[in-house]
């Protein structure tokens, strides 16, 4: 004889989340017994828990941590061409070792970062690699996180402290040195009039960018007028688009030390729209040394970071993390060399 019971539907996070008004993220925080949820919020998910009958069922979640499959990477803009190239460092170096990338991309959004991470955390990475949104801060993503997944920033530092006991890995870039390279060299070759170009100052590696654009001017004696300072998003369009901005007063600058490659690129070719051609009319350098750098006209002098092998080296450090949940944490710098082309010619006057 069959039954009439009705079968009972399993509760799930997104029923807790609707029915208290919080985030799926929040809920599982709850669970964990994370210390970063407050306690009216606490208080209230637990009564619906228990409202609700929601069984957690923790050594099954232990059990699936210890055996997950996949790595989360999280990047802040997937269209630049570094990134690419980090990304398929990553995805090999994960890929022999038996893992899977889930790939988010944030597109500079501090909110999208959010609900990128969220979203990822509910299938269970084995740990994240996280190169933040401009602006992110470090308690909004150890709030989506927890403090029990491994990892590992990438490229910029977020705002405000790292939590200790999070053992969160960084992998940096040698920013500042890197910048202070490129400066010299263009003084070197006889420019003095010498502009900072792209990037946002809510992003560290910009910050420490100009720091050594700075550090170098400073250093030679040589002025840096405020219209030599032309910010942009990180990207080729937005760069070509801005480029009249360091003509808009006198005197201009002869050459441009460049936030990154896809800055560069897109300098020069709001350069040439102007009629004015990179390499004999302006200088250019950029930051990066993507494959595209050697082949553009003019190539372009630039920073080399190896995205490639960052990319290896960061997978490498994220899987150590997991064999040793308890090391200390990684602070790594990677070197930036200069690698000198036609994009960075002496001023014509010389």
């Amino acid at each position: 004889m069959e039954s009439n019971t009705p079968i009972r539907r399993k509760v799930t996070l997104t029923d807790i989340a609707a029915s208290t008004g919080v985030s799926r993220a929040t809920v599982s925080l709850v669970l964990r017994g994370s210390p970063l949820v407050n306690k009216l919020t606490r208080a209230k998910v637990e009564a619906e828990l228990r409202r609700q009958g929601y069984v957690y069922n923790r050594a099954a979640a232990n059990l699936r941590r210890r055996t997950s499959s996949s790595i989360a990477l999280v990047l802040n803009e997937l269209a630049n061409p570094f990134f690419a190239e980090f990304a398929a460092g990553v995805d090999e170096t994960l890929g022999e070792a038996g893992f899977v990338t889930l790939l988010g991309s944030t597109g500079e959004s501090i909110e999208r970062e959010q609900a990128v991470l969220a979203s990822l955390i509910e299938h269970g990475p084995g740990g994240i690699i996280l190169s933040p949104a401009e602006g992110s801060d470090a308690q909004q993503v150890l709030a989506t996180v927890g403090a029990q997944t491994p990892l590992l920033l990438f490229n910029r530092e977020l705002g405000g402290s790292l939590p200790e006991f999070a053992h969160w890995d960084r992998l940096m870039l040698d920013n500042q040195r890197g910048a202070r390279l490129a400066t010299e060299h263009l003084i070197a070759q006889g420019h003095k009039r010498i502009a900072f170009f792209g990037g946002h100052r809510d992003s560290s590696s910009c910050r420490q960018r100009h720091a050594g654009y700075v550090e170098a001017m400073t250093a030679a004696g040589l002025s840096m007028l405020p219209h030599w300072r032309v910010e942009t998003a990180p990207t080729r369009l937005d760069a070509a688009h801005r480029c009249g901005e360091l003509f808009t007063h006198e005197p201009a600058p002869t050459a441009a030390v460049c936030y990154n490659d896809a800055v560069a690129l897109g300098l020069m070719l709001g350069l040439n729209q102007r009629g004015l051609q990179p390499g004999r009319d302006f200088a250019v350098t950029g930051f990066d040394d993507v494959a595209e750098a050697a082949f553009s006209t003019p190539a372009l002098t630039t920073l080399a970071t190896g995205p490639r092998e960052r990319g290896r080296q960061a997978a490498q450090t994220i899987l150590a993390r997991l064999r040793d949940p308890q090391a200390d944490t990684n602070f790594i710098v990677a070197p930036a060399q200069l690698v000198v082309r036609e994009s960075s010619a002496p001023p014509r006057s010389l």
